[in-house]
């Protein structure tokens, strides 16, 4: 299971600072079949333990190459203690667990993950926080290895055996010698490749296409942005997450009204609110360049871990004050970039980018993560459309969190969970104290768009 983060994972590791955590994840409550029937903190623990099998990833640490000659790689922690990564939680209320939980960093000497669970809310529900760094996986992934610790029915099946014994971490002389190895491998290809062109000219064409999107891709994520008041200022590492939740087959019906999809919908919908939400504090709204977050990821029955995303930029219409235009056009905009190959062409230039020595890949990725290449992530990640139970718990929500860089104060996500569609507004709570409010808007922006639907 030992393997070498990628450049776009180890991309998530560079841009991280005290301030800006690289850890994405959800906030769900859990409703007990009866009021006095909710599993304990302990019984949770050991059933999250159970699981671990399914995800060998989470009792594995990163190890770094001596030098930094190249990307870290995955051990297996040979001190793994669940107890370090699932933890009890006295908050009555989901909003305290999800904001004390997503306000610490990860450490980096442990395995990147954390699962915080307050069994006993006010409101009787179990509430449960659940974060894993970027460089592990991305949105979709984390949704899915969320998955594996749920079941379809009220009825878990018997809990699996469990074998595994942690492999010997290689020294770093080892660990040095294998990333110069994979470095000279990696130059070894790119010169191979370069003499397969030389011996069949009818590639050069396609490849000439092919870096050619990829330069258009690399071109527009370059685009510079103007930083914008209030989703571009400093800010600290406490955070709060702002929710709102609604029946997904109202986005559904917006989208078939107008020929348009989901996504656009979040899109339009986020547009709107940040709109309504700037000129409450009486500014001016602005378009703001947004990073989409687009999953590369086949159609698969087990979740894949690491990062297979790539990104598109298009600007939110905030400036616009027709809804429906606004929606027509992030449509108009996402179709653009999507005809234009964008995802794909951005694929490649991130894979592109590993060749290049690690310390220009960490130049790069900081400028990718400038206030000055894009304003805001807004991103939608597929959730489970069946009803899942954890120890015959229902889920009832799960409020997705997409990890914000410096100087960027709020990010949107939205996740389906059954027939619910759940927005998370992840959000620095010194500099954007009012998260609450942008929830509100963007909700009454949906509303906009449902009544001219």
């Amino acid at each position: 299971m030992n393997g070498r983060l990628s450049a776009l994972d180890d991309s998530f590791l560079a841009v991280e600072s005290a301030t800006a955590h690289m850890h994405v994840g959800w906030a769900a409550t859990f409703r007990p079949p009866e009021a006095d029937s909710a599993p304990s903190f302990a019984e949770l623990r050991d059933h999250i333990e159970s699981r671990l099998s399914r995800a060998p990833r989470y009792r594995q640490k990163i190890a770094r190459v001596p030098l930094g000659l190249n990307a870290p790689i995955w051990v297996d922690d040979p001190d793994f203690d669940v107890n370090r990564h699932v933890t009890a939680s006295s908050a009555r209320r989901l909003e305290d667990l999800a904001d004390s939980c997503m306000s610490q960093q990860l450490p980096r000497d442990l395995p990147l993950w954390q699962i915080c669970i307050a069994d006993r809310l006010d409101d009787g529900r179990i509430g449960l926080v659940g974060k894993a760094h970027h460089c592990m996986v991305d949105g979709i992934a984390a949704v899915e290895l969320g998955s594996l610790l749920l079941d379809p029915t009220r009825t878990p099946p018997a809990p699996e055996s469990d074998r595994w014994r942690p492999e010997r971490t290689p020294g770093p002389g080892r660990r040095l010698v294998g990333g110069v190895l994979d470095r000279l491998r990696e130059q070894a290809s790119l010169a191979r490749f370069a003499a397969l062109l030389t011996r069949s000219p009818g590639r050069v064409g396609e490849m000439a296409e092919q870096a050619r999107r990829a330069g258009g891709a690399f071109a527009q994520a370059m685009r510079p942005a103007e930083p914008r008041t209030p989703v571009n200022q400093p800010i600290t590492a406490a955070r709060h997450l702002a929710w709102f939740d609604r029946p997904f087959s109202e986005l559904r019906r917006i989208g078939k009204a107008f020929g348009v999809s989901v996504n656009d919908v979040l899109l339009a919908a986020s547009a709107g609110g940040m709109r309504r939400f700037v000129e409450g504090s009486g500014e001016e709204a602005a378009p703001l360049k947004t990073m989409v977050p687009v999953n590369l990821r086949e159609d698969r029955g087990a979740p894949e871990l690491g990062n297979r995303i790539s990104f598109v930029f298009v600007d939110l219409p905030c400036d616009e004050p027709d809804p429906v235009r606004r929606l027509q056009d992030v449509h108009l905009a996402m179709s653009e970039r999507k005809d234009a190959g964008d995802p794909e062409a951005a694929n490649a230039a991130l894979a592109a980018i590993r060749y290049l020595p690690r310390t220009a890949q960490h130049v790069i990725s900081r400028a990718a993560a400038s206030p000055r290449s894009y304003n805001i992530t807004v991103s939608n990640i597929p959730g489970p459309r069946q009803p899942m139970y954890m120890l015959g718990c229902e889920m009832e929500v799960a409020y997705p969190v997409v990890p914000i860089a410096d100087h960027h104060t709020v990010s949107i996500g939205m996740t389906s969970v059954g027939e619910r569609a759940c927005f998370g507004l992840y959000a620095a709570q010194e500099s954007l104290p009012d998260a609450d409010r942008l929830a509100a808007e963007v909700n009454g922006s949906v509303d906009e768009l449902l009544a001219r639907a």
